[in-house]
């Protein structure tokens, strides 16, 4: 399959969705440290955690009314949030105002309305694809993704300081174009049977009842254990990826020793660290993007529970290495094993969730899935404090133990499906 047999509208998401994470990580990636200089770090913390969890709260709102109403209708509306809020933060930023209140307001009400469009974004995805255009799909998706937190960051990073007010002004432009794509481009993909019926009441449904169909609809994607499994995994997948950023990367800032990575004569390449990180998130973000169309063409015909089960270890093993090693090129080393567990694993696990999720409760159940995130974030810091008690190798056989609950619950959702299928097949 090539990108011009993809559905119109799957086509126009993957762009609008390198746009979108492009802009996202030019400019929220620097928020946080604008509310420190702003406010200090101690209240720049909390600012954070509440746009966290209202963030939560939109993206559990966003996934009922998309079920509920549409994808388009939710689509509009979160990226019509995102594009007005960008628009209040540049003019509350801007010189003949200066209002750092009414930027943080926009923030959070910025975040809220993009977790509110994005369960609809991925059902969206689900809609319109079929079980064998998928991993391809993801993988496009994936390697697009990478490429724009790659290009937002290091354009943000130019930009933050002096042209902070430039780089929301882009941001509202850029969302405008996005709101522009949706309203002209997309058309609605919500199965016709999840409608919901009309009542006698006819839209003045009571609010009450409306309350209860958000809960109940939530109460059904808690009950499935299948999914809830494959939800731990990747929870415990994204708390290992977030190491890098956290206590690995306190522990090399701390304890790394300036060492020559490269020498050629009398010119080397000395690192400290700080350096160090900057250098193995740099090699993680440009082998996901030269690797990743790549690897899909080669893993194809590996079957996905051997890609789910080796994708998994070599992650989690390259993770082990980067919590005890000191020597700049084992870590480097490090960084290619679990860059290519991630390769092997992200794609299929997505296809994975695209298969178990019934179609009346897509976003639903990706609202709920999205939240791993959140959670991962979460014990990620966590580990921080961990790591001030367990010496590093103790932290490596935390993450190996997480390596294997990953591993244990991929065989518990795979084996009742291979089953399944021998029965079916006898």
């Amino acid at each position: 399959m090539n990108l011009s047999a993809l559905h119109p509208n799957l086509r126009v998401r993957i762009a609008v969705g390198f746009l979108q994470r492009l802009l996202d990580s030019m400019v929220m990636s620097f928020m946080a440290i604008y509310l420190a200089f702003e406010y200090g770090v101690a209240v720049a913390g909390v600012l954070v955690v509440t746009v966290m969890v209202l963030g939560v709260v939109g993206t559990l709102a966003g996934g009922h009314m998309s079920d509920a109403r549409g994808r388009r209708r939710t689509l509009l509306l979160g990226e019509t949030g995102v594009c007005l809020t960008f628009a209040l933060m540049a003019v509350a930023d801007s010189p003949a105002w200066h209002s750092p209140a009414i930027v943080y307001c926009g923030y959070l009400v910025n975040k809220f309305a993009a977790s509110f469009a994005m369960p609809a974004n991925d059902a969206m995805i689900l809609d319109v694809t079929t079980p064998e255009s998928r991993k391809l799909v993801y993988t496009i998706n994936y390697w697009s993704i990478n490429l724009a937190l790659a290009f937002g960051a290091l354009l943000g990073g130019f930009l933050y300081n002096g042209h902070f007010t430039l780089l929301l002004t882009l941001a509202a432009g850029g969302t405008v174009v996005i709101a522009a794509a949706t309203y002209f481009l997309i058309a609605e993909t919500k199965p016709e049977e999840t409608e919901p019926e009309e009542t006698e009441q006819g839209q003045g449904e009571p609010r009450g009842s409306i309350l209860r169909d958000f809960a109940n609809g939530y109460r059904l994607v808690l009950q499935d254990r299948a999914f809830g499994r494959l939800l731990v995994a990747a929870t415990l997948f994204m708390s290992i990826e977030l190491q890098l950023i956290n206590y690995i990367g306190v522990r090399l800032a701390r304890d790394l020793p300036a060492q020559n990575l490269l020498s050629i004569g009398s010119w080397s390449v000395r690192v400290d660290g700080v350096e160090m990180l900057g250098i193995l998130r740099a090699e993680n973000t440009v082998l996901v993007v030269a690797l990743a169309l790549v690897a899909h063409l080669v893993l194809r015909r590996v079957p996905d529970r051997v890609r789910m089960y080796a994708g998994a270890g070599l992650f989690t093993a390259g993770y082990m290495v980067l919590a005890v090693s000191d020597t700049g090129w084992v870590l480097l080393v490090a960084a290619l094993v679990l860059t290519v567990g991630e390769l092997m694993d992200v794609p299929v696990r997505q296809a994975l969730l695209a298969d178990m999720v019934p179609a009346a409760s897509r976003t639903r159940y990706m609202a709920v899935y999205n939240l791993n995130i959140r959670v991962a974030l979460v014990v990620a810091s966590l580990c921080i404090t961990i790591g001030s008690v367990l010496p590093p190798w103790g932290m490596a056989a935390l993450y190996g133990v997480f390596g294997l609950v990953i591993i244990w619950q991929y065989h518990a959702i795979l084996t009742p499906s291979a089953a399944r299928a021998e029965l079916a097949r006898a």
